[in-house]
């Protein structure tokens, strides 16, 4: 099979060709400033919008939760047994056709088919986070379980939906913009709901509230914060409705019978994404780009207090500084998504996710040293946010099937959650082995196979369309 020359030329010097010309060719102080002004997108806003709506329920199904279990007596035995109810997050693009193939009824009728599911999902989620809340761990635990997986699943499926709208709603170069809103709104809504709802309950225990009821106002609260999100689905537009429409009624995914209506929809996602070419190549890539972020991830907590660092040291660092790092590096990613081809992004971003595991060998060199500590973290969550905001806007790319949107995200995630879920596990036993300086060194160099994919990839064109389409839309 022959490779595209001109595709990897521009990897290496950011000139795209598109079909029948050449698009303007832009200054680098010009493709900077394109891409800050994407910012103040009116589109762009809504998805931070739903950002925060999107991050604000996943702690009050888990450590939220679990914090008020321990605070009302319940053994640790229970409360350990309860980060099971977090499988929905892992297992969503089981039920992602349904998402795709189906109308919400009445709601579908007056939102669309997108923002329908938008609103209906956030109803139902809010139903679901006050059920939870003025449920009791101590007398109840197992209806307690009941509640959070409803919680969970409620939000797993928000967030198919969100993800869905995300891609569908803006265009190509909109979208590490948006992405870049999103992973800063869903810190903050992390945040609420951890540090926020603690801190509410504890004020409503200073004040005098019957301690059997403060979670329950606590959470409550916190189900009402999800109208933030309702705002931003009422404001936007259904995105792509007459396309989605044209796509399902031409592959049949509107006929009478449900389950048929579901395997087709679920079998036609499939089949439209492995017609790519390079299918499997993409979906190696999936997998292995962020293994090197991954694998430091997973320890970074373990290796701090094993050389020496308090709990309260680095909680206090994880938490200021860290979130304003992680803050920074999602707008850092977005615009260099925008200001550069997603191929030279991804390689960037890449990079940097490499080379910020050898602050980590040097703080096991330097040992407890808070300055340090901070420069790691720090270095850290930036070029982990970068990665994390130039990869999902490849992902997005990816996704070009307005009728299969929701359930092509909802596989490509699951598959870049499995170096998290599964390869991870085994990074314990090699730090054991090789001790901390040479271990993040070897999580640096498991930067290498996904960069060389990505080289292959580039190479062998893959990047050529989307690329060009970004083009084509950044010069309109």
């Amino acid at each position: 099979m022959q490779h595209d020359g001109k595709a990897f030329t521009c990897y290496l010097t950011g000139a795209m060709t598109a079909t029948g010309g050449t698009t303007p060719r832009l200054t680098i102080s010009e493709r900077w400033a394109r891409a800050a002004a994407v910012f103040l997108d009116p589109r762009v806003l809504i998805i931070l919008l739903l950002g925060f709506s999107s991050g604000l329920p996943l702690a009050l199904s888990g450590s939220t939760l679990l914090l008020w279990m321990k605070d009302v007596g319940v053994n640790l035995g229970t409360i350990g047994l309860f980060a099971l109810v977090g499988v929905p997050y892992t297992i969503k693009f089981l039920w992602a056709p349904i998402v795709d193939a189906f109308q919400v009824p009445v709601l579908g009728r007056l939102l669309g088919h997108r923002r329908g599911w938008l609103v209906f999902s956030q109803i139902m989620l809010m139903v679901a986070i006050v059920f939870l809340g003025f449920q009791d761990p101590l007398s109840a635990p197992w209806l307690v379980a009941l509640a959070a997986v409803i919680v969970a699943t409620a939000s797993a499926t928000q967030d198919i939906v969100i993800d869905a709208f995300r891609v569908e709603y803006l265009p190509t170069e909109n979208q590490a913009a948006g992405m870049a809103y999103f992973v800063a709104a869903y810190r903050i809504g992390m945040l609420v709901s951890t540090a926020g709802a603690v801190a509410l309950v504890a004020y409503l225990e200073h004040i005098g509230v019957d301690a059997s009821l403060v979670w329950g106002y606590g959470y409550t609260a916190m189900a009402a914060l999800i109208v933030i999100g309702m705002v931003a689905a009422l404001l936007a537009k259904e995105p792509r409705a007459k396309e989605r429409e044209a796509e399902a009624a031409a592959a049949g995914e509107r006929g009478a019978n449900p389950l048929a209506r579901f395997f087709r929809a679920a079998y036609a996602a499939f089949a439209d994404f492995f017609s790519k070419r390079d299918a499997l190549l993409i979906l190696l890539f999936v997998i292995l780009y962020k293994l090197t972020d991954t694998f430091a991830g997973v320890m970074t907590g373990p290796f701090v207090l094993d050389i020496g660092f308090d709990k309260a040291s680095y909680a206090a660092i994880v938490k200021g500084v860290g979130l304003i790092a992680s803050l920074l590096g999602g707008v850092a990613g977005g615009l260099l998504a925008r200001a550069m081809p997603l191929s030279r992004a991804l390689l960037v971003a890449g990079v940097l996710q490499a080379l910020a595991n050898f602050t980590f060998s040097w703080l096991a060199w330097l040992g407890v040293n808070h300055m340090g500590l901070a420069v790691a973290i720090s270095t850290e969550n930036f070029t982990s946010a970068v990665g994390t905001v130039v990869f999902i806007a490849y992902l997005s790319a990816l996704c070009t099937s307005p009728a299969h949107t929701a359930t092509q995200f909802a596989l490509l995630t699951a598959l870049a959650s499995v170096g998290r879920t599964t390869l991870a596990s085994l990074t314990g036993f090699v730090a054991a082995a090789t001790g901390w300086v040479v271990f993040f060194a070897l999580c640096a160099a498991a930067a290498i196979p996904g960069l060389a994919i990505l080289w292959l990839l580039t190479r062998r064109g893959a990047f050529t369309a989307i690329e060009q389409k970004e083009r084509l839309q950044q010069a309109s």
